[in-house]
């Protein structure tokens, strides 16, 4: 490791205007662990303008942000350049001037960070050194497959950001395989969510009477012996919301390492299930630049079909 002995001082500009200070500064602290990020930010060791500020805190033009001494990954311990333009294509849904869409695949993260060297985002930008800007629109978790919006202009991320922001504009559907007989053709799920950092930094989230409002409408999809499929709605965007809603609701992931039920996800691998059981398959929202109708679509990956056949072949 290589320890950097100075404060240094980082004005932000208008391309990284808008983002959270938490992933602005994982941009600039390359090799530094996500948990470190976070200790330095709550100590109040980082200042944005003099002040403390909080890691969901965007930033804005002309910021002045204070940056302690952290210790930072020698350069070769990171993959370089070439090794990321060398990962795998990612498939591509639809793409245009302003926007990319991709279908990812389960296991790759969106972006390094948390012990994971390089993600989605990364490696699009090793495969297209051209691009200028190459920026998410939103995140999915590492496990999550499904579809993946990435802004190409900054115009069109602020666009897309407003959408998200408000709740409206974007119609996002899931599909999950839920343990047990869910008993409700369609059903609207409401509970505050709050989420928290553990002490390696995890991203996770409880239900408290102070958090955020979060609401998902659960659409029945078919039913198994031990299991139901649905498609959720989401209705707000918040951090694993699908995931706690569906544990809290009583009707975990399968396969959902945070949430769900741990000693029946010992067992899926041997049964054909060995990934948690969610992907983003449709997404429909007005083009943020020219307003045109998009309807994106992702099928299920041929993993998560066959162990719904098998399920079938043993209802029977």
């Amino acid at each position: 490791m290589d320890n950097t002995s100075k404060v240094s001082y980082l004005t932000v500009g208008s391309e990284e205007a808008g983002q959270r200070l938490d992933n602005y500064l994982l941009k600039h602290l390359k090799g530094v662990p996500k948990s470190l990020v976070y200790r330095i930010v709550r100590s109040g060791e980082v200042r944005v303008n003099k002040g403390r500020a909080d890691v969901t805190y965007r930033i804005v033009e002309g910021d002045l942000i204070r940056v302690p001494p952290v210790r930072v990954a020698e350069p070769n311990a990171k993959p370089s350049q070439a090794t990321m333009a060398r990962g795998p294509e990612l498939p591509i849904l639809f793409e245009d001037e302003a926007l990319l869409v991709i279908d990812k695949p389960a296991g790759l993260a969106v972006h390094g960070g948390s012990g994971v060297s390089f993600g989605v985002i990364e490696q699009l930008r090793a495969q297209r050194p051209q691009a200028k800007f190459l920026e998410l629109v939103h995140r999915l978790d590492r496990e999550t497959s499904g579809i993946l919006l990435i802004a190409k202009k900054r115009s069109a991320l602020v666009a897309m950001h407003e959408m998200l922001r408000n709740d409206r504009g974007m119609d996002k559907r899931y599909l999950a395989l839920v343990q047990g007989q869910f008993p409700d053709a369609r059903r609207h799920v409401r509970f505050k969510l709050q989420k928290y950092v553990t002490a390696d930094g995890e991203r996770r989230v409880t239900v408290t009477p102070d958090g955020q409002e979060s609401h998902t409408v659960f659409n029945r999809r078919a039913r198994y012996t031990a299991a139901t499929l649905l498609e959720c709605e989401l209705k707000t965007g918040r951090t694993h919301q699908i995931r706690v809603h569906c544990a809290q609701s009583g009707f975990p992931i399968l396969g959902d390492d945070k949430y769900g039920d741990f000693a029946l996800n010992k067992r899926l691998p041997r049964e054909g299930l060995k990934r948690m059981f969610l992907h983003a398959w449709r997404l429909t929202l007005n083009h943020p630049l020219n307003n045109t109708p998009l309807k994106l679509e992702a099928p299920l990956p041929t993993e998560l079909q066959a162990y719904l056949d098998t399920l079938e072949a043993i209802d029977g």
